[in-house]
């Protein structure tokens, strides 16, 4: 499966042309969700887009070969400026856009802590590589702590920050009249997520998250998850479920004092593999995020 493995083969690239390379075929698929707002998917993070007369706002921007293709995608919906790009956290296959954008006069804004890992270089401990520093065309030039709030285009667009979910930087972002919220990658649809746990992330904030989403959104609501297809409120649930169990099982064998191994060989996710592990993470990964999750959590006690 493409979605966030795309992210881990660009990392290990060795050269930008090697890249360039395998970006050849990405199309960029458009979803019209309501008049003014879109889902934009080709490789790397999903794209969230508000365009109407005050200019288009976009949330991610995957990766750089890719810009062309996003602004052509954006052109057919719009004729107005890009005036702004959210990124939902500091991963590049959702920031890897940025430089581009920001050379062109978009306005970059961002969670505090997106900035702070985005001007250093900074490693992604699970798969044993660095990413960054990002050239400062790329960084944030607005910053925010915990909630800031658009007015474009008759939508009201709030970015809440989400602490130590996906990371520590992480922003969902909720458009009120529309009633459709993008996670980022605090949720990831149909697969098991990747959680940095080297920046913070943990599986409870990653519920939390959860919960704070499925408290401002119904049944009509429509949901963009960092990766995997356009969501509802019935699916995320559902993830929310899978996360618990899962987390539970794990929980209760690091407090016995299992190790890494131990834990893998006990197989806390068989009950749900079949739907959840197909995905870039196979089940043995994802049990190993979840134990470091739960060894740092116990640490912190």
């Amino acid at each position: 499966m493409k979605l966030f493995a795309a992210a881990m083969l660009a990392l290990a690239s060795a050269t930008a042309v090697a890249q360039a390379d395998r970006f050849d075929k990405v199309v960029i698929k458009t979803t019209q969700l309501t008049p003014s707002l879109y889902m934009l998917e080709g490789e790397g993070g999903n794209i969230g887009v508000s365009a109407g007369d005050d200019g288009v706002f976009v949330i991610d921007d995957q990766f750089a070969p890719l810009t062309e293709r996003i602004l052509a995608a954006i052109k057919k919906i719009s004729d107005k400026p890009v005036r702004f790009v959210l990124n939902t956290h500091w991963h590049f296959d959702h920031t890897g856009g940025n430089e581009n954008l920001g050379k062109n006069g978009v306005v970059i804004v961002a969670q505090d802590n997106v900035y702070k890992r985005l001007a250093v270089k900074t490693p992604i401990e699970f798969f044993k590589a660095d990413y960054g520093p990002t050239p400062r065309a790329g960084l944030p030039v607005m910053t925010f702590r915990d909630t800031i709030t658009f007015h474009l285009n008759g939508e009201e667009a709030t970015a809440l920050h989400v602490p130590n979910a996906h990371t520590d930087g992480d922003t969902i972002i909720r458009f009120r009249s529309a009633n459709v919220v993008h996670m980022g990658d605090t949720y990831f649809n149909g697969l098991y997520p990747f959680i940095d746990t080297g920046t913070n992330g943990s599986v409870k904030g990653v519920i939390a998250a959860v919960d704070r989403v499925l408290a401002l959104t119904d049944d009509t609501s429509k949901i963009i998850p960092g990766h995997g297809p356009l969501s509802n409120k019935a699916e995320l649930q559902a993830y929310r479920e899978m996360l618990i169990k899962v987390n539970a099982n794990v929980d209760a064998l690091v407090k016995a004092k299992k190790t890494l191994a131990q834990v893998i060989a006990a197989k806390p996710t068989r009950d749900f593999d079949a739907k959840w592990g197909n995905g870039f993470l196979k089940p043995d990964q994802f049990v190993e995020i979840v134990y470091n999750s739960a060894v740092a959590g116990q640490k912190k006690k």
